[in-house]
């Protein structure tokens, strides 16, 4: 009892003695959490052209020699697809990989910029300076170093390709029939020049929209080592801004995205 006492002091003295620790640790039980990750499965969609999927096979699951209940499965998964990350060296030569993100790049105040009453009505919409400057007239200027998500709209037609990409066919044959929104390279250039962004992320499969064919939003903002996050879920849950971010990839070696968990807090 004297050693739970000792502990219980120990950790009062510490967060009294820090009060942004205190803030911290009460906001985490006022807020709310939402999960902006899509499952893995074999519904997980993929540019056209990859050649594989996500799998998922048993390696193990039953009663084994011993008696108990064991499993254990194995996966794979190309780096882009699903809810995933884009790290800077996908579009930039001798920028940051994944596991050279630096964490703070990864969390923090995070806003949304609805531009679905657009976007719907123009599958090849692309998002304008014009977007972003409505919002702040609303909303008041970008915070510093801020976490991005475009809301399109089109996540609630996830995992349906028809609906999702503009077309369910596979291969090379099915990338000029891709129709979807995404960032224009203006706004991407804008942004770098203008304010100042951690990262991006979107409701659709690409930083660029689905007619792209030089990928320049992608190339602009990966540049700068600013990381993208694509087909995010559920931003319909979230509010225009008071939200607390945290995006952690799967740390590939040298890799040039991953599958990510994204998660966001709402602050009451």
């Amino acid at each position: 009892m004297k050693n739970i006492s000792f502990v219980l002091l120990l950790v009062f003295g510490c967060l009294s003695s820090n009060p942004d620790l205190l803030a911290q640790s009460s906001s985490d039980h006022d807020g709310k959490w939402i999960d902006l990750t899509y499952p893995f499965s074999e519904k997980t969609l993929y540019w056209p052209n990859n050649p594989r999927g996500f799998t998922f096979d048993t390696l193990f699951e039953g009663v084994n020699d011993h008696g108990f209940y064991y499993s254990s499965y194995s996966f794979f998964a190309p780096e882009h697809g699903g809810t995933h990350l884009d790290a800077p060296v996908h579009f930039a030569e001798g920028r940051q990989t994944v596991d050279q993100i630096p964490l703070e790049r990864l969390m923090g105040e995070a806003v949304v910029i609805d531009v679905s009453h657009r976007a719907l009505d123009d599958r090849d919409y692309q998002i304008q300076i014009e977007d972003v400057t409505i919002w702040e007239k609303k909303h008041g200027p970008l915070p510093e170093d801020v976490i991005i998500l475009f809301r399109t709209g089109y996540g609630k037609f996830y995992p349906d390709p028809l609906l999702y990409f503009g077309t369910d066919l596979k291969g090379e044959e099915a990338i000029p029939l891709l129709h979807f929104p995404g960032i224009h390279p203006e706004l991407a250039a804008w942004l770098v020049d203008n304010r100042s962004v951690k990262a991006v992320g979107l409701d659709v499969a690409s930083i660029d929209y689905g007619q792209s064919t030089e990928f320049m939003s992608h190339r602009i903002l990966l540049g700068e080592n600013i990381p993208g996050f694509e087909n995010v879920a559920n931003l319909d849950r979230l509010p225009a801004k008071g939200i607390h971010l945290i995006a952690l990839p799967m740390l590939i070696e040298g890799g040039s995205g991953g599958p990510v968990r994204i998660i966001a807090r709402i602050n009451k």
